[in-house]
């Protein structure tokens, strides 16, 4: 059995405890028989695989890269994987650049399987990989303890590496609205209904700026670069979830409550 993270409390008080005790958590979990064999083998073959076929067609090598990328989902869409890996990202067409979750493009452009040279090969790729799947997977088994650490921890990541992305700041917006983790804790962060993707898209970019700016005084996303407006962002977020949620233990309990009570 894997190391179970240890997050005994939720809200901001929780996130304190993960960040102080993340380090020691982390190593433990490495040291997992589960995590250390797919590791260890990963950085054992991975230098063997010179085209995205040759990666899918393993199942262990495809679960770490998925591992890697938050895509743990994908891991029987094959032909799905295949082809994002194999297009690359340098035609403007590749599968990647039309999908709107950029965690394909990120997998597609770590690979290069469109490069003459792909960096499965690079002295450098395995470690890379490696720690990243090991950083999501024990993202994976927090969340597993609890859903709004999970999110926290990509948010704290993602939107720093969104902030300091060299594209104007409209790109950044869009680069937030295209990941799935970060969007989902903005929304709830600056309180904005789960529906709004359903907006045009430039109708979603001005409701995120402006709610931004209202919290924040600024709608710039790289703003976010500085480490105190992200913890800001994250105590608003982890606030909001844990109002939310208590909400919707005290409606569960006033419910059952009222059946009970029809019952008599």
């Amino acid at each position: 059995m894997s190391f179970q993270p240890v997050v005994p409390f939720g809200g901001y008080s929780g996130w304190a405890f993960l960040n102080r005790t993340k380090d020691a958590q982390m190593e433990t979990f490495r040291g997992s028989a589960d995590i250390q064999r797919d590791v260890d083998y990963f950085k054992e073959n991975i230098g063997k695989v010179k085209t995205a076929e040759d990666l899918v067609s393993d199942r262990t090598l495809r679960k770490v890269v998925l591992g890697a990328f938050d895509l743990d989902g994908d891991m029987d869409n094959i032909y799905f994987v295949q082809k994002v890996l194999s297009d690359g990202i340098l035609d403007d067409g590749a599968l990647a650049n039309k999908l709107s979750d950029t965690r394909y493009y990120d997998m597609a452009k770590a690979l290069g399987f469109d490069l003459s040279v792909p960096n499965t090969v690079m002295s450098t790729f395995p470690d890379e990989i490696a720690a990243k799947f090991e950083e999501q997977q024990f993202e994976i088994a927090v969340g597993d303890q609890d859903s709004n650490m999970r999110l926290a921890m990509s948010l704290d990541r993602e939107l720093s590496k969104i902030a300091d992305k060299s594209t104007t700041d409209n790109g950044r917006w869009y680069s937030v609205m295209g990941n799935t983790a970060v969007r989902s804790a903005l929304e709830t962060a600056l309180g904005l209904p789960s529906s709004l993707g359903s907006l045009d898209l430039d109708q979603q970019l001005s409701e995120f700026r402006e709610k931004t700016e209202r919290y924040f005084g600024s709608s710039e996303v790289s703003q976010f670069s500085d480490p105190d407006a992200r913890q800001e962002m994250l105590r608003l977020f982890l606030v909001r979830a844990d109002i939310q949620s208590s909400r919707t233990q005290y409606s569960s309990a006033a419910n059952a409550l009222t059946l009970l009570s029809g019952s008599y």
